[in-house]
């Protein structure tokens, strides 16, 4: 009995293996198994790699593809700018040469009075500001009238030594001598210029800019001033003034470039 328990056990040993594992029904161990599951596992691991591949791949072209249209927007870009030239005022230009250089000047002086005319002489003259009148549409008589009505209102102290209209006439409040209520504390050593503007842009008509020019040039040959020393009202305080010259930085290079021009076209020796 003994020695049939003893048989029984060595054929369960055998069956088994060594180790206690169940060999399969066709002889191979689970380990064999075990490996074709690993190799199985490899195996779907490179296939994912080789799915996901492509689309790595593709992202890179992408950007490629992007990089390059950018590159080529730009070109066409600067292409396009180079090809309109530099950006220049609006304005065009032409010098009426008048015989003596002066322009027209509708001399309509204010009566002296403490609020827009108070008769108080200038220093030497150093430069020329330049302003808008801020009231879309009005001309420079009514401008020129207003300053008049402060003798009488006495709501605030204003005025300019010069007014140019919408059509290009240019209206004298103030002597050159005088100081008029304009440019702040610049008010004692410059000569002002307000300038009529037909809409809230503030940009000037054709006419109006001509006449600006040539007043600008002649105020700066008879008093000695250099077109370097032309300002702005918003160079003096920083108000928005001439709102279209301070929106409109490459016209107002143009404007300064055009009164040098004029300046040296019409000098004497």
């Amino acid at each position: 009995m003994a020695k049939q328990q003893n048989n029984n056990r060595k054929n369960r040993t055998a069956q088994t293996g060594r180790t206690g594992r169940k060999k399969s029904v066709s002889g191979r161990t689970d380990e064999r198994t075990g490996r074709r599951h690993n190799a199985a596992k490899r195996k779907k691991g490179k296939r994912k790699s080789r799915w996901y591949g492509p689309i790595v791949i593709d992202r890179r072209h992408l950007a490629l593809f992007g990089g390059l249209v950018l590159v080529l927007l730009f070109a066409v870009c600067m292409l396009f700018r180079s090809c309109m030239g530099p950006v220049t005022s609006p304005y065009s230009y032409v010098d009426p040469a008048y015989d003596d250089g002066r322009p027209p000047i509708d001399v309509e002086l204010l009566t002296p009075n403490e609020y827009s005319r108070p008769c108080m002489p200038t220093d030497t003259i150093t430069g020329i500001v330049i302003h808008y009148v801020g009231n879309p549409g009005t001309t420079a008589m009514e401008n020129r009238n207003y300053f008049e009505g402060l003798k009488n209102s006495g709501e605030t102290y204003a005025s300019s030594n010069f007014i140019i209209d919408l059509d290009g006439e240019i209206i004298q409040c103030v002597p050159t001598s005088e100081i008029a209520y304009c440019s702040n504390e610049r008010n004692i050593d410059t000569v002002s210029i307000e300038v009529c503007h037909p809409d809230d842009t503030g940009e000037f008509t054709g006419e109006t800019y001509n006449s600006l020019v040539c007043l600008t040039g002649w105020l700066c040959t008879y008093l000695d001033v250099s077109p370097k020393d032309v300002i702005r009202h918003y160079d003096v305080t920083g108000k928005i003034c001439p709102k279209y010259f301070v929106d409109n930085e490459d016209a107002w290079k143009t404007f300064k470039k055009d009164v040098s021009t004029w300046v040296k076209a019409n000098k004497t020796e």
